[in-house]
C-alpha cells in the first residue's frame, strides 16, 4: 500500500453531502478534439451514443446549477469531450457562479484565448485543472494526439499570469496520468512550479481500456476487504441529456437513479436507488451489485486522498505565490511612512 492513507475509521454519507451531493460531475459535451490512445471515449462508440445531446443544453444546465448553486456545490465541467468546445461553455460557466455554485473545469487547455481566459478568471471560477499527460513536446504527441504542446504551455503560462494579474481565487492545477511510457515524476518535476498544484491520477481503464498501460495499479483501497467506494457517499454524475447516473465508472449510463427534468437533485440523492448502493457498500456486500462487482477503478477510489484535498493544497499553493507576488511588488519601492 502507498504510504498515504486512504480510508477512514467510520464510513457513511460525509456530512458536507448530508443535505445535496458535495459535486455534480456533468458530462458537459461528448465533442473532442484529440484522440488520446488511453482514453475510454477514444476506445468505444459513447460518443455515437450522444449523437442527440452531444452537448448538454442550456436548460438542462441551468437546472443543475440552480440547485447546485443554493447548496454552494461543486458543478465539475468534465466528461467524454474538451467542455472548451462547447458553444457556450463560458456563458453557462459564468451562470453557475452567479448563481452561487462551486466550478471545476477538466481541459485538455487547446482552445483558451486570452478573452475566454479573462472571463473564467472574472467570474471566479474555483478550479482549472489542464489534463497534461506530458513533460515534453515528444511524449505529449503520443499520449495526446491531435493537440499541440507549444498551444498548451502557452495557454497554462498565459492563465496563471492572467490569474496573477486579475488576482482572482481561481486555483490552476495540472494532472498526469501514471501509465506506461510517461515518467510521472517528470511531469511533476516540469509542472510545479508552473501551476498550484500536480496531480498524479492514476490510470483508470472504466472497464474498456487495457489496466496493462497502467504504471502504477497499486490499489488505494484493498480489495479483498470490500470498503466502501466514496463517490456514493459524496458525489453523483450527470449526462448531457440530465439523466443521472450513480457514479463516475458508468461512462456508459447503465444506470438510472433519475432525471433532472422530472425530479430534483436532491430527491434522488436522498431516493431509494443510493440508498441502495449506500447499504450494500457499508454492509461490505457492494460485490454483489453487478456494476460495482465489475468496476475495476473501486480499488483506486480513496477516502482521503481525494479532490477536496488537492483543492485545499492548490489554495494553499495559490496563496503562496501570491504573497511571493506581493513582496516582489514591493521591492525597490519608497517608504512614504
Amino acid at each position: 500500500m502507498n504510504e498515504i492513507e486512504h480510508r477512514q475509521s467510520n464510513y457513511s454519507i460525509r456530512s458536507e453531502a448530508l443535505e445535496f451531493p458535495m459535486m455534480c460531475v456533468l458530462s458537459f459535451t461528448y465533442v473532442c478534439n484529440a484522440k488520446c490512445p488511453n482514453c475510454p471515449y477514444t476506445n468505444s462508440e459513447i460518443r455515437s451514443d450522444y449523437k442527440d445531446r452531444p452537448f448538454i443544453g442550456e436548460d438542462t444546465f441551468k437546472i443543475i446549477a440552480d440547485q447546485c448553486g443554493e447548496y454552494g456545490a461543486w458543478i465539475r465541467i468534465t466528461g467524454g469531450g474538451e467542455p472548451m468546445l462547447h458553444p457556450n461553455a463560458v456563458e453557462l460557466i459564468e451562470y453557475a457562479k452567479k448563481v452561487g455554485a462551486r466550478v471545476g473545469v477538466i481541459t485538455n487547455g487547446s482552445k483558451f484565448t486570452e478573452e475566454n481566459s479573462k472571463r473564467l478568471l472574472e467570474a471566479k471560477v474555483d478550479m482549472i485543472e489542464f489534463s497534461v499527460d506530458a513533460a515534453a513536446p515528444e511524449t505529449y504527441s503520443k499520449v495526446r494526439k491531435g493537440l499541440n504542446w507549444e498551444i498548451l504551455l502557452e495557454n497554462v503560462k498565459r492563465m496563471v499570469a492572467l490569474r496573477n494579474q486579475l488576482k482572482s481565487p481561481t486555483k490552476i492545477i495540472a494532472s498526469g496520468v501514471n501509465q506506461i511510457d510517461v515518467n510521472i515524476e517528470d511531469l511533476a518535476k516540469f509542472w510545479e512550479p508552473i501551476v498550484d498544484n500536480f496531480q498524479k491520477r492514476k490510470y483508470l481503464t472504466w472497464g474498456i481500456t487495457d489496466p496493462s498501460k497502467s504504471a502504477d495499479p497499486t490499489p488505494y483501497l484493498p480489495p479483498e476487504e470490500l470498503i466502501p467506494c466514496p463517490f456514493i457517499f459524496e458525489r453523483l454524475n450527470i449526462d448531457s441529456r440530465g439523466k443521472l447516473m450513480v457514479c463516475g465508472f458508468d461512462i456508459v449510463g447503465r444506470t438510472d437513479m433519475g432525471n433532472v427534468h422530472q425530479k430534483s437533485i436532491k430527491e434522488i440523492w436522498h431516493g431509494e436507488d443510493f440508498e441502495y448502493y449506500r447499504r450494500m457498500h457499508l454492509e461490505r456486500r457492494g460485490q454483489e451489485i453487478e456494476l460495482c462487482k465489475n468496476c475495476p477503478d473501486w480499488k483506486y477510489r480513496s477516502w482521503q486522498h481525494n479532490y477536496w484535498k488537492i483543492v485545499k493544497k492548490a489554495e494553499k499553493k495559490r496563496k503562496e505565490k501570491f504573497d511571493e507576488l506581493n513582496l516582489q511588488d514591493m521591492e525597490g519601492c519608497i517608504d512614504d511612512f
